[in-house]
């Protein structure tokens, strides 16, 4: 009986710690230096901001039947 009510808790105080406030460099460092050839070193939010090709959008077509596949002139078999 007491051990569901503890994971409960534990699972709670968990989801609980996520980050409240913005990102910011801890006391005494810095953010990174500006890139070669950039005038203004980047800001946090500009440093965590991915660009499409590190995250592509995700096609979520699915087949509905079962459809011939075209012919692949590079599917070889092996030598």
């Amino acid at each position: 009986m007491m051990r569901p009510v503890i994971l409960l808790v534990v699972a709670m105080l968990l989801a609980a710690c996520g980050a409240r406030a913005p990102l910011t460099p801890p006391a005494g460092a810095r953010l990174p230096v500006a890139p070669h050839g950039a005038s203004t070193a980047p800001s946090a939010d500009e440093l965590l901001r991915r660009d499409a090709l590190a995250a592509p959008e995700r096609s979520v077509e699915l087949r509905r039947r079962s459809e011939e596949r075209q012919d692949d002139p590079f599917d070889l078999p092996p030598e």
